[in-house]
């Protein structure tokens, strides 16, 4: 469906399709962004392994924080290949307090590199690398671009695509105050859009499901 097909079948559930309407297309499309955006995280939709400029980060000898892509929001897998190496090494993503456990003063220690810290907006390699390669990244992300002409359409699957329209519903309700306010239908088409996607993660939540700490014993060193 395109951007104007959403808003059209919007306005039709809503009961909006006569002139002075309810709500502006703007205001429309702001929440079938945000549905979409809401999708992504609650199904983890978008699994990018692709894209170089999301997938792959340079690194540099003695450096070990770097920035990720502002689309990315939880990561699924790393490598680490250095320089000269035929193969990557796959790198563990974990908590600093796992790490405290583990390796009493890891910051200090030069060892080889195997774990990682997402932070919400950059990861810290663990131990730092002594030599440059590259990182691979697969992680699941946000959409590309907002939805903003007529013809633009949700980069989730199709199948899809019209659930994005009980989020909108949900929203264009809940606005106290205003005429068309429906505190019961806003509702409604909330339960409906939890019920197809799934329940949002809090931060906490996202926090534990990222950091897949590995089942090791604790080691002494």
């Amino acid at each position: 469906m395109t951007l104007a097909d959403l808003i059209r079948r919007f306005r039709t559930l809503a009961g909006d399709k006569t002139a002075p309407f309810f709500w502006k297309d703007e205001d429309i499309i702001d929440w079938l962004n945000d549905a979409q955006a809401q999708a992504c995280v609650r199904a983890r939709l978008l699994l990018e392994d692709a894209d170089p400029a999301m997938c792959r980060i340079a690194i540099e000898a003695d450096r070990h924080t770097y920035p990720l892509h502002a689309k990315m929001y939880e990561l699924a897998l790393l490598s680490f290949k250095a320089v000269g190496e035929s193969r990557g090494t796959e790198i563990k993503v974990v908590s600093r307090g796992w790490l405290e456990e583990q390796f009493p003063g890891w910051r200090d220690e030069q060892r080889a590199t195997g774990y990682a810290i997402q932070g919400e907006t950059s990861i810290r390699l663990v131990s730092t690398p002594a030599k440059a390669g590259v990182l691979t990244i697969e992680a699941y992300r946000l959409p590309r671009e907002a939805m903003a002409l007529p013809s633009d359409k949700p980069e989730i699957h199709e199948a899809s695509h019209v659930q994005l329209i009980d989020w909108a519903l949900h929203k264009a309700f809940s606005i106290p105050d205003s005429e068309a306010f429906d505190p019961q239908r806003s509702g409604l088409a909330e339960d409906a859009f939890t019920a197809y996607f799934g329940l949002l993660p809090d931060v906490d939540m996202r926090r534990i499901t990222r950091e897949d700490t590995p089942q090791t014993n604790k080691v002494h060193i």
